[in-house]
């Protein structure tokens, strides 16, 4: 007798489901950003994280050495993101796996490191061996855990102590809420080491040279153009001159000089569309069809900024200064478009 299909259960709704984790995670984040909060008029008792986060900010912040984050299962996972988010704003980070510690790795962590260990619970058995060798060798301990008397929690110089927080997970069993909100401290150590470091985007991109980011890093002066490459004309110079310059040089505009070589104005193609009509217009001066105190960057802008002053202005050039307001280079939107930064 053949055997009847068993049908399971109507599954919940898959929307409703998401938006109930995204619920309790975001409860989560809030319990850790009200542990964090000091001076609160919320009357709630809180920022019993802040002396903690404050002194472990200040103790990687002067450490010689790099922070040696460490973790086990879905903690593991999480610090090694923490470690590669603390390498890339400028505080050397390495993630060391306990279980790979006890046999060997542990000399990879030196006396003047500071060892990072995330554990929920504080008890995981892996991280014996990495605590054990951080107090003989009075290697600096900072504990992210929930419980601030488990093992880890006592043994650490500094604990931070997560508020506890149901998990996502409906069987209370999968890490979810914890593993983010672990991440999400881990994050802010990293950015609040970043801000008292001075740690300024010209950093961000020596550590960031590849793919869109790293376009994005390069200075205007590593892709403008140079010298005869800018159309340039002077003060008083008929209209006929400066659209063969314009067209000669190809960016659709031309920067206007005043005796000093000081930038004073540009004429655009759309200029000079809008003046067709006007009679003469070739014999006619510059000055009457040029834009006056042109938008213009300094060859140390961030091609970044540089694409958001040309899409907020709808431009597609931009004419490169010095201080004395010199021309110096000029930037076309192609030009990021090739090396990929717009």
């Amino acid at each position: 007798m053949p055997k009847l299909a068993v049908m399971p259960p109507a599954a919940a709704s898959p929307i409703r489901s998401a938006l109930r984790t995204l619920a309790v995670e975001r409860d989560g984040i809030a319990a850790l950003e009200l542990a964090l909060f000091e001076g609160s008029d919320r009357g709630q008792e809180d920022g019993s994280l802040a002396p903690s986060f404050r002194e472990a900010v200040a103790r990687i912040a002067t450490a010689s050495g790099r922070v040696i984050v460490t973790g086990m299962g879905k903690s593991g996972h999480v610090g090694r993101k923490i470690a590669a988010t603390f390498a890339s704003t400028g505080t050397p980070a390495h993630f060391v796996h306990p279980g790979e510690a006890s046999h060997g790795d542990l000399g990879m962590v030196q006396k003047d490191d500071v060892v990072l260990a995330l554990s929920w619970s504080g008890e995981t058995a892996e991280l014996a061996d990495i605590i054990t060798y951080s107090r003989r060798f009075r290697i600096a301990l900072i504990a992210m855990t929930c419980n601030a008397q488990s093992t880890l929690g006592r043994e650490a110089d500094i604990c931070l102590t997560l508020p506890k927080a149901e998990e996502a997970c409906p069987n209370g069993l999968a890490p979810t809420t914890s593993t983010t909100m672990q991440l999400a401290l881990g994050d802010a150590l990293a950015i609040a080491l970043l801000e008292a470091k001075g740690f300024t985007a010209h950093h961000f991109r020596v550590l960031h040279p590849g793919g869109t980011l790293g376009a994005r890093l390069t200075f205007v002066r590593d892709i403008m153009h140079r010298g005869a490459r800018i159309p340039l004309a002077p003060l008083g110079a008929r209209m006929g001159e400066a659209i063969v310059e314009m067209s000669g040089k190809g960016f659709g505009c031309v920067g206007i000089l005043d005796p000093d070589g000081r930038l004073v104005g540009i004429i655009t193609d759309g200029d000079v569309r809008r003046h067709q009509m006007q009679p003469n217009l070739m014999a006619d001066p510059v000055e009457t069809v040029m834009t006056t105190s042109p938008v213009t960057i300094t060859p140390d802008v961030l091609a970044a900024e540089a694409i958001e002053i040309l899409n907020s202005g709808k431009r597609t050039v931009l004419i490169v200064v010095d201080e004395d307001n010199r021309p110096t280079g000029i930037v076309h939107i192609h030009d990021l478009l090739r090396l990929g930064a717009a």
